[in-house]
């Protein structure tokens, strides 16, 4: 058994991803659904959270793996922060969602526009802030599932929002957080280096079930690419975030 074998024991066991110490669902493309409504999580409010960060290991490359096996101590020390050194690019991810209401209506809540919905009346969507520097918090959207029967069907997706395209510079991912049971997780682990955006995950509401489905699938372009692969048929246009 080797040094790091000693230091992280269980490093080399399987992961149970539905297990009760993860108390948290991977969706992948061997188990890409769940249902929310036999989890009984299809009442309250649904969390939808984006984080990300920069992928050190793109950004130091084989000189930290190698300093590592010099100094396995530097495994305890944190990370130096990357994202806005010289020479590094900085990513600005959004998190934005297509919605398809019950009665036919349409449309998209996002950062860009200043399209932050309701919670309480239709679409029952909320974005609540608008995170630029990838911190913790990451940015979040709202369902309210109370309702469940007025949404027909949601698109979530990320994009870059007016930068370089780095989805493969970036550790991103979205987490699903139901009023009930445990949270669901899908990595954006593809990589798609000249992407600028990401269907993530549907959510349909298929003879009164709510299921989870996950996308994964990267575009080249933006909102307007992902409505035509999805038969949304909205009108797009360029839009701005305020400097604020």
């Amino acid at each position: 058994m080797g040094f790091l074998d000693n230091l992280f024991p269980g490093r080399g066991e399987p992961f149970d991803s539905g297990s009760a110490a993860s108390n948290s669902i991977d969706l992948t493309k061997r188990r890409p659904s769940v249902s929310l409504s036999k989890q009984g999580a299809a009442t309250g409010n649904l969390r939808v959270n984006l984080s990300w960060r920069m992928r050190t290991s793109d950004i130091e490359g084989p000189r930290q793996s190698a300093g590592l096996l010099r100094n396995p101590l530097k495994l305890f020390k944190p990370d130096e922060v990357q994202a806005h050194t010289q020479g590094v690019v900085n990513v600005d991810l959004d998190l934005g969602c297509l919605y398809e209401l019950a009665d036919g209506s349409k449309g998209v809540v996002q950062p860009l526009g200043g399209f932050l919905g309701e919670l309480n009346e239709p679409p029952y969507v909320r974005l609540s802030g608008d995170d630029r520097f990838g911190a913790p918090s990451g940015e979040t959207i709202f369902v309210n599932l109370d309702h469940r029967e007025e949404i027909k069907r949601l698109l979530f997706f990320v994009y870059i929002y007016d930068q370089t395209p780095a989805f493969d510079r970036t550790h991103a991912k979205v987490t699903l957080y139901p009023s009930n049971g445990p949270r669901i997780e899908i990595e954006l682990d593809e990589r798609a280096p000249q992407a600028r955006s990401c269907a993530v995950f549907t959510v349909e509401n298929v003879k009164d079930e709510l299921v989870v489905r996950r996308e994964v699938r990267f575009v080249y372009g933006f909102q307007a690419e992902l409505d035509r692969l999805y038969g949304w048929g909205l009108q797009w246009g360029r839009g701005y975030k305020s400097k604020t």
